[in-house]
């Protein structure tokens, strides 16, 4: 208990799905949490879950003025910065072949170009308070081929490589701010159950699968939460893989 008691963490996208599970056991643990979300029904919902260590914020991430207000307010309510989980994203079916340039961009400036601007705007935060940790949500995609998800591949991609640039600058600079990326497989949340249909999958159906390739959205949270407490201060720049061995199966 108490593994991140007293740190302050924006979780973006954390009005359902994983952003929403971050949340709720960063909360558990002793953070006090910024959710954001263009939700702002489900993400108020979140906040007043948790009580008065939660403030949403409604935040389109790819918009470099919302970032500016997040990060303003964050400092304002509760005073510093020391967790930001970049965790919205969007998902888009496409081929090489069949994705649009319209599509293409969308993606990344959603996925890529959000991202980008809150480690910038966070670093800003953590450096002039000791230090901090981000936590970028990528993709297996962005480590191996998905070809019937060509735009979402390479923004999660850029994430990962990205991460790598920003944890090595932080560490050259002596801000003692970590960076590191999460990649899941699929997660069982309404983000993938809608490329399925739009149908509720029972978790516990999947687990009854040894080869199964999607978790439950705590099991990714699990790794976040690691990731931002001070049990994980030596791991910087890291690719961690969620994906019951997927990428390195071969099928």
């Amino acid at each position: 208990m108490n593994r991140v008691q007293g740190k302050v963490c924006i979780v973006t996208g954390a009005a359902s799905g994983v952003g929403r599970e971050d949340a709720l056991l960063l909360a558990s643990e002793g953070a006090k949490v910024v959710i954001t979300d263009l939700n702002e029904e489900a993400g108020r919902q979140v906040a007043a879950e948790i009580g008065a260590n939660a403030l949403f914020i409604r935040q389109d991430i790819a918009s470099e003025a919302d970032w500016q207000h997040v990060i303003k307010l964050t400092l304002e309510t509760f005073g510093r910065l020391d967790v930001l989980v970049n965790n919205a994203a969007i998902l888009a079916l496409g081929s090489i072949e069949d994705t649009s340039l319209e599509l293409w961009q969308k993606v990344q400036r959603i996925n890529a170009d959000g991202y980008f601007l809150g480690c910038k705007y966070a670093i800003g935060a953590m450096k002039d308070s000791g230090g901090g940790s981000i936590v970028n949500m990528s993709s297996v995609a962005a480590l191996g081929g998905m070809p019937a998800f060509c735009a979402y591949s390479a923004s999660k991609g850029a994430v990962a490589a990205m991460t790598r640039s920003i944890a090595l600058h932080c560490k050259q600079q002596g801000y003692r701010i970590r960076v590191n990326s999460v990649h899941p497989d699929g997660i069982n949340t309404p983000m993938t159950q809608a490329l399925a249909g739009g149908q509720p999958i029972p978790q516990e159906a999947l687990d009854a699968d040894p080869m199964n390739r999607m978790c439950a959205p705590r099991e990714v949270s699990n790794v976040v939460l690691f990731l931002a407490s001070d049990e994980s201060r030596f791991i910087n720049g890291a690719e961690i893989r969620v994906d019951n061995a997927q990428l390195i199966s071969g099928i």
